[in-house]
């Protein structure tokens, strides 16, 4: 006998969140929220009923809201994601506004490291149209998704190169190196908590005690791979602020700023090559 929708809502939003719910449903009917909230007296084919139940397990379970329904938004823009990226998180776009406020017109070249979705380098290369993007990351898996991403964002002139860091650009140089590298702390207890357990460990965390192990490889390279008044851009732990300000104070960078997120907590730490 086909269940109400409206039942069936009621059981998912005793096991998770309402909103994540009617989120899942959705996705599940391919309806948007405001459709399953004003349809409860729909009847569903038990195939839907069983894939509902099924997503709200795994959801249940922990397996993140942005992997269950295969995207997630950012800077306005849907992105695929799956298990083989970090999923795109809101202060990220810190580093998007940092990279537009400071970089001048015209034409120029920019980096992304550890490319993951390809959010960065995706979301620069559709908002600067004129500028020449490349993205790097050591995981063919990641690179996959950021080419998948590419394609259904119209952003097929971004360059994707395998490896790690700098290792793919021997004798290139950039205007922008940008980057979101793991700076979680190898001890850190976040990471087998929440999304956070989901997600590929090697995109969170470098095994590091202080997390920056990463971030000193990025930093320590940076000015052989940057065009004279080049900039450095990437993100940071929210207790990190500090320490980066040093690493790149050390390596000779100018111009040195923090820049915070929504939250006012800084997130993005950056210099200038003179």
């Amino acid at each position: 006998m086909a269940e109400r929708l409206d039942r069936v809502l009621k059981r998912a939003a005793g096991r998770i969140p309402g909103r994540e719910a009617e989120m899942l449903i959705a996705h599940v009917l391919g309806r948007d929220r405001a459709w399953v909230i004003s349809h409860g007296e729909h009847a569903l084919d038990d195939a839907k009923a069983e894939e509902i139940e099924l997503t709200v397990e795994a959801r249940a379970l922990g397996t993140p809201v942005a992997y269950l329904m295969g995207t997630r938004e950012f800077y306005g823009r849907d992105f695929r994601v799956d298990q083989r990226v970090l999923i795109p998180r809101p202060e990220t776009e810190t580093l998007i506004e940092a990279a537009l406020e400071r970089m001048p017109a015209g034409e120029r070249t920019v980096v992304d490291l550890g490319t993951g979705s390809g959010a960065i380098a995706l979301t620069l290369a559709l908002e600067r149209p004129q500028w020449a993007i490349t993205a790097v990351d050591a995981s063919g898996d990641a690179l996959d998704c950021a080419q998948a991403n590419a394609a259904a964002l119209g952003a097929e002139s971004v360059v994707f190169l395998e490896g790690s860091w700098y290792a793919p650009l021997a004798g290139w140089t950039f205007d922008l190196i940008a980057s979101n590298p793991p700076y979680v702390a190898g001890s850190d207890a976040h990471l087998k908590q929440g999304d956070l357990r989901f997600e590929p460990q090697a995109a969170l965390t470098d095994g590091s005690q202080d997390g920056l192990a990463s971030l000193r490889a990025i930093v320590g390279d940076a000015a052989r791979h940057l065009n004279p008044d080049g900039w450095l851009m990437f993100e940071h732990g929210y207790d990190q602020a500090d320490l980066c300000r040093e690493l790149l104070a050390a390596a000779g960078f100018q111009d040195l700023f923090s820049q915070p997120d929504l939250a006012g907590i800084p997130r993005v730490a950056g210099g200038r090559r003179v």
